[in-house]
């Protein structure tokens, strides 16, 4: 059972401070998971322009792009399921971000992975 203690969690939760914190300002050190993802930024974002169109990424809240960059990394890159990624992602949004943000990131996770399924079809 998950709880805000879980040791995943909790690395999911500094992994996002880190990518807000790299929106800003060059960060000198970062964690292992946040090199990872930030490696893969180009990658990561290009999937996130595609699902949501309408919102370009300089343009997005940036607690959202971090935790939307978590979560596609997570969903491209990892074997975590599906399902705990983006439960794990509107839980995280639900205590960070604005009121809009856990539909948001819900919407735009839930676009990418039935493009995901598609392209395995």
């Amino acid at each position: 059972m998950k709880t805000i203690l879980d040791p995943r969690h909790l690395k999911r939760r500094e992994a996002i401070r880190i990518l807000f914190a790299e929106s800003y300002t060059r960060q000198k050190q970062t964690s292992e998971l946040a090199k990872l993802i930030l490696e893969k930024k180009v990658k990561i974002d290009n999937q996130i322009k595609k699902a949501a169109p309408a919102w370009p990424i300089d343009k997005l809240n940036r607690i959202d792009l971090a935790i939307l960059r978590l979560s596609v990394y997570e969903l491209l890159f990892t074997d975590t399921p599906p399902k705990v990624v983006i439960d794990e992602a509107v839980e995280i949004a639900k205590e960070f971000g604005a009121e809009s943000s856990p539909s948001f990131v819900n919407g735009v996770l839930g676009t990418i992975l039935k493009g995901k399924k598609n392209q395995k079809a």
